[in-house]
């Protein structure tokens, strides 16, 4: 009987075992940063550095944080850790915003139509045909009469804005092609939720949709909204080109994460590692830049092969959109500043 007593825990714990071992493994494979895992104890780091962003890390512009992480940590000597939290695991951007200004997120990785409700002069780059093209990007991001205004612009609420990475060129992802302006009127379009993106949608004579990213599958599949602004990129890598198979390329202005920071929490670094941090941000934000342009090449081609057709508009009906963008330069450029902006459209012209 003693033997029966001991052996049928054993079994029961055997069993229990084979039962549960695939599911937990099953639950490993299913963790989607399980490629990016920190690989040194930061246990014993003098200052934590919390940084947030909404998006996957296969994604080129929000993979910098990781990188930014390792460069860190070996710069400093493991005197600084960078939390990288990505895929919203900190709460939507507007809420993270509100954790950046009160000091409980020290670092955020903002998407730009995000970023303006942080300081109106961050809309600049969502203006468009401003900053539209990759190397109007790098010209923006090198030249410090525009920069500069840019980065200083969230003082004000405590924020610095230390660099900018991208998901590429917006354009149209649409569920029957896209090829002129005419076209582009029986699409109703998802947008960002941000007030400039509304306002040129509107001065364009466009239908659109303001939407919460997570609320987007179901409305391509249901119909809800018949076309999408964004990324070839992000529509590549999200499937979203499964249910709209076109995409014009409208490139009317880059998508990017802005990095903001928390003044208060940069300032209580002692000197050199305040020097070694933003280095590093700024080496990391460079390279970032030119692989988001291999990427952007990378997923198009990818997305050509899987069957998915790509447009451009004429000269023409681009000349027609930013004519009838005037109104909203005029209205943000108030905003914006309207000296600034002039500035910058006429260098990056």
């Amino acid at each position: 009987m003693k033997r029966i007593f001991v052996v049928f825990p054993l079994l029961t714990l055997l069993i229990v075992s084979l039962l549960t071992s695939p599911l937990l493994a099953a639950e490993a494979k299913k963790d989607p940063l399980a490629n990016w895992k920190t690989k040194f104890d930061y246990s014993k780091a003098e200052y934590t550095y919390i940084l947030s962003n909404i998006s996957h890390p296969v994604i080129e512009g929000v993979a910098v944080g990781y990188n930014i992480r390792d460069a860190v940590w070996e710069k400093s000597n493991g005197r600084i850790y960078v939390d990288y939290r990505p895929l919203a695991q900190l709460g939507g951007e507007k809420d993270v915003i509100n954790k950046l200004k009160l000091g409980a997120v020290h670092g955020m990785l903002s998407s730009s139509v995000a970023a303006q409700n942080v300081a109106d002069t961050l809309g600049i780059v969502n203006l468009p045909y401003v900053v539209d093209t990759f190397d109007k990007l790098d010209t923006f991001r090198n030249t410090p009469e525009l920069w500069q205004p840019f980065a200083d612009s969230a003082l004000k609420s405590g924020i610095m804005t230390v660099d900018v990475t991208g998901y590429g060129p917006y354009g149209w992802a649409t569920n029957t092609p896209v090829k002129t302006i005419d076209d582009a009127k029986a699409v109703n379009f998802r947008i960002a939720q941000a007030p400039l993106n509304a306002d040129f949608y509107k001065a364009w004579g466009m239908k659109f949709t303001v939407m919460p990213w997570p609320d987007v599958p179901q409305a391509l599949q249901t119909g809800v909204i018949t076309g999408l602004d964004h990324t070839a990129i992000v529509c590549n890598i999200t499937k979203k080109f499964t249910i709209a198979k076109n995409f014009t390329e409208l490139d009317y202005a880059q998508g990017l994460f802005i990095h903001l920071m928390n003044k208060r929490w940069f300032d209580k670094l002692p000197a050199d590692l305040q020097k070694i941090f933003i280095t590093v941000i700024n080496e990391e934000s460079a390279k970032t830049r030119e692989l988001t342009r291999k990427q952007q090449e990378v997923q198009i081609a990818k997305a050509k092969e899987s069957g998915v057709q790509f447009f451009q508009l004429s000269a023409a009906d681009k000349a027609t959109l930013i004519k009838l963008a005037e109104p909203v330069y005029a209205t943000w450029g108030e905003k914006i500043g309207m000296d600034y902006m002039n500035k910058v459209r006429a260098t990056l012209k």
